[in-house]
């Protein structure tokens, strides 16, 4: 099972094979045992009432809201009929508990939220006497809601915030937008100073339009980018590059011009809340465009040095857009995986929620229930995190195997009238008869060297601030080596599935040969790497900046009542998850086609001058 020595020869002829083996068998049984073991999880979690205490909710005292529930021994408020209490309300629903991230209040079940805020107990024990639905502790009566003492540590901090059933969850949340950064800084703690949060927040909630919209933006022009790459690619990179320059000079202009005017209409005696949201805009819009500038300066350096390379780029992606002609469901691609991606981590999160909601009712010493898993069955959450990344790097895997695939098919069939009615669904099919042992071998490599990188950074984040100079210094040294090793193990892995993809190797065997041919043209494959790959991050940062430039317009027409520096950050971010979603469907390397451009070296012999085989990594990472 492991990559030991091959008796295989990497000088063998590299073409598709019609007659076909299964590779890495034994990585497909522990994969498909592993996900068993993820299974197990899945069902512990739903039998032990996980599931129904996730979805309905339960109050602190052990009781399923929505359901008759058995009695907790020496636990007087257990055991209690919820069928017409389907709600879980929080005395308290603000007070978080920043260290354990969860809500330090008293939960009930109720039979309904209350949809406007309450000023006093006598508010609350009218709506109680209205909607059937007490607020108060079981103990107490709405009658005496305003004349037993009990009530003011049995009752709901005043004023009692306006909130509603949160949909399929059936928790009464607040509904005010301070509340909600309370909220989240139970998972982000942000800075010392929570007001700064809570302006963020608000930023975001009241620019939520703006940003859905520019998120579309930024889809749409990635594919108008996509089928612009496909038919006009002889002339694209000359266009891409001249709307990078443009767009990076104008861009930084611009907020510039922005950073000026704000300036000059800063008004300081605004009210103290637009005050600082004026100058937390000022602050960010001078941040934003000396970042722009060192860019755009960078940015145009790289191209002034880059310029003689033209060439070897418009070879590159012509080639490129013929695979995409008559490969069209291609760039579709990253679709498919983001959806298999997105339903795996759905499915995921889940799982976790129940996980956390699990185990036996124990009481403590508020006289409260909490459900605590013991023994070894508490550490199945470990389990389910290494199912994290080995599941999602074999979802990518699978993708970079059938996008290599097809482009392999494309490539080795002369007569382009042969080939398949559907290269991708053909290349599916292989994939899934012969090599998902492989892409899982492959997908666990990854994941041996990130779990390590990510316990280290989760180590060096609770340490931030502890830990001494040496300490830090070999925390981020060994952090860096792993991510570096991380990358260049993906590197050799996408180009071993090509040699799957063709050759119909093992995992070791395919990752030796193309480790051979990466070394023996090193040269040409790192020029074709960094102009190709450079070119395309030009037309990622031309959406990226475009959407933002777009974004920065929208968002100055609320410039008194919204910081930009969170919207802005989300926007850009997606836009640029999106582009590198699209476009990375060419980081695909021609070798061969490379030959064509670069004759003067092939004609000098040696390595160079032999006939090189297409290593076409065919990926698309989402």
């Amino acid at each position: 099972m492991g990559c030991g020595g091959s008796t295989q020869s990497s000088r063998r002829e590299w073409k598709p094979l019609e007659e076909r083996s299964c590779t890495d068998v034994p990585w497909l049984l522990l994969f498909v045992l592993f996900c068993i073991g993820m299974g197990f999880i899945c069902g512990f979690s739903i039998v032990t009432g996980a599931a129904s205490r996730l979805v309905s909710g339960y109050d602190s005292y052990g009781n399923i809201c929505g359901q008759k529930n058995t009695k907790i021994e020496d636990n007087i408020n257990s055991g209690l009929d919820h069928t017409n209490r389907k709600y879980v309300f929080f005395l308290d629903p603000c007070n978080i508990d920043l260290i354990h991230q969860k809500i330090k209040s008293l939960a009930l079940c109720v039979s309904a939220c209350p949809r406007e805020e309450l000023k006093t107990l006598t508010d609350v024990r009218k709506f109680a006497e209205t909607n059937a639905s007490a607020l108060c502790s079981y103990e107490l009566k709405p009658s005496q809601y305003t004349t037993d003492k009990r009530a003011l540590t049995w009752c709901p901090k005043l004023p009692v915030l306006a909130s509603a059933p949160i949909p399929f969850f059936h928790r009464c949340a607040p509904v005010n937008i301070s509340c909600y950064a309370k909220f989240a800084e139970a998972l982000i703690t942000f800075v010392s100073d929570n007001s700064v949060l809570h302006r963020l927040i608000s930023g975001v909630m009241t620019s939520k339009e703006i940003i859905m919209g520019l998120c579309l933006l930024s889809l749409v022009l990635s594919m108008i980018l996509i089928v612009m790459i496909r038919y006009i690619s002889r002339v694209l990179v000359w266009i891409l590059t001249i709307l990078v320059i443009l767009g990076s000079i104008a861009g930084t202009g611009l907020l510039w011009w922005l950073y000026a005017d704000h300036k000059r209409s800063f008004n300081a005696a605004l009210p103290a809340d637009q005050l600082q949201m004026s100058k937390d805009n000022l602050q960010a819009l001078l941040i934003y465009a000396i970042a722009a500038t060192v860019f755009t300066v960078i940015l145009l350096l790289i191209m002034l040095i880059l310029r003689k390379r033209v060439a070897l780029t418009i070879a590159l992606f012509h080639v490129a857009g013929k695979v995409f002609i008559h490969l069209p469901l291609l760039v579709f691609q990253p679709f498919w995986t983001f959806l298999a991606l997105i339903f795996f981590w759905i499915y995921w999160v889940m799982v976790l929620l129940f996980l956390g909601t699990t185990g036996d009712p124990v009481q403590n010493e508020q006289g409260l229930v909490e459900f605590r898993v013991t023994g070894p069955l508490q550490y199945m959450w470990w389990y389910h995190l290494v199912g994290l990344v080995w599941i999602s790097e074999f979802i990518l895997a699978c993708q970079q195997m059938t996008v290599a695939g097809a482009v392999v098919t494309y490539y080795f069939t002369s007569d382009k009238r042969q080939l398949p009615f559907t290269p991708i669904l053909a290349s599916i099919n292989r994939l899934l008869r012969y090599h998902l042992g492989t892409v899982a071998k492959g997908a666990f490599i990854i994941t041996l060297v990130k779990i390590p990188r990510m316990i280290l950074m989760y180590i060096h984040s609770q340490l931030k601030g502890k830990e001494g100079a040496c300490t830090r210094c070999m925390l981020k040294a060994c952090i860096c080596c792993l991510w570096c090793l991380e990358k260049c193990l993906t590197y050799l892995n996408q180009n071993a599935y090509t040699a799957t993809a063709i050759n119909s190797t093992t995992f070791c065997t395919s990752a030796k040969d193309a480790f051979v041919i990466l070394v023996e043209n090193a040269l040409r494959v790192a020029a074709i790497n960094t102009i190709g790959d450079f070119v395309l991050f030009l037309g990622k940062v031309l959406i990226v900046c475009s959407t933002g430039f777009v974004g920065v317009l929208l968002l100055n027409y609320q410039r008194d009542y919204t910081v930009w520096v969170l919207p802005l950050i989300i926007v850009c971010l997606f836009a640029f998850l999106v582009a590198h979603c699209f476009l990375s469907i060419y980081e695909m390397e021609f070798v061969e086609n490379s030959r064509k451009v670069m004759k003067e070296s092939s004609r000098g012999g040696g390595v160079e001058g032999r006939e090189l085989k297409p290593m076409a990594h065919g990926t698309s990472s989402t």
